[in-house]
Order: C-alpha cells, then structure tokens, then sequence
C-alpha cells in the first residue's frame, strides 16, 4: 500500500480526499472574495480544524492549492467522511490482495525463478 501511495503527487491526494468530502456530503465555499481567501489562509492547509458554533462541531478542511477552497461539515457529514474512508481503505486492501494473489497464481506450476 505504501508503494502505491508513493506515486500519487500532493495535487492527486488533495484531489481524492475532495471527492471523499464532498462524498461525505461536505458544503464547499470558494475563495473568491479577499475575506474568504484570508480565512482560508488561516487555516492549515489540507488538515482538519474543529470550531464549535452554535454549541455545535463544525469541520473544516482548507484547500488552497487544487479548488482554492474550504470544505465544511456537521457531526453526521464529519461521520459518513470517516466511513467513506474506510471503505476506500478496504478497496484497496482488497485489490492489493486479488494482485498478488494473481501473481502468485502466475507462478504456481513453474515455481520462482
């Protein structure tokens, strides 16, 4: 797994873990005015932040490099993104497995070189 993960540029890991919030049912808000862009820039790139508004958690996950953007959600949508992860991580998991599982069938009558 770490090896696939090697190959993905920053740009591409920002990009999947955009598809994942927004999966997850996360609101975007470009920064596109010079009070958002602010905002965002204090907030740390590409990280999680907690604010707790109205007594309850907000998250929020700035992105100022692929959308320019801040991601935010609720408790539920904060929820549905850690199950979209994991169940990102089984697919993985699971076509690591069926690889090697076709490599090692490859060599089964011949044995290893």
């Amino acid at each position: 797994m770490l090896g696939i993960a090697a190959c993905v540029s920053p740009q591409q890991q920002a990009a999947q873990k955009e598809d994942l919030l927004a999966a997850a049912g996360f609101q975007v808000r470009v920064a596109d005015t010079p009070q958002r862009l602010a905002a965002m820039k204090g907030l740390p790139p590409n990280k999680f932040v907690t604010r707790v508004v109205n007594g309850q958690p907000v998250y929020l996950y700035a992105d100022p490099l692929v959308c320019r953007c801040v991601y935010f959600g609720g408790q539920q949508n904060w929820g549905a993104y850690r199950q979209e992860v994991l169940a990102k991580q089984l697919a993985d998991e699971a076509q690591m497995t069926a690889m090697m599982n076709q490599e090692a069938w490859e060599w089964g009558p011949w044995g290893w070189p």
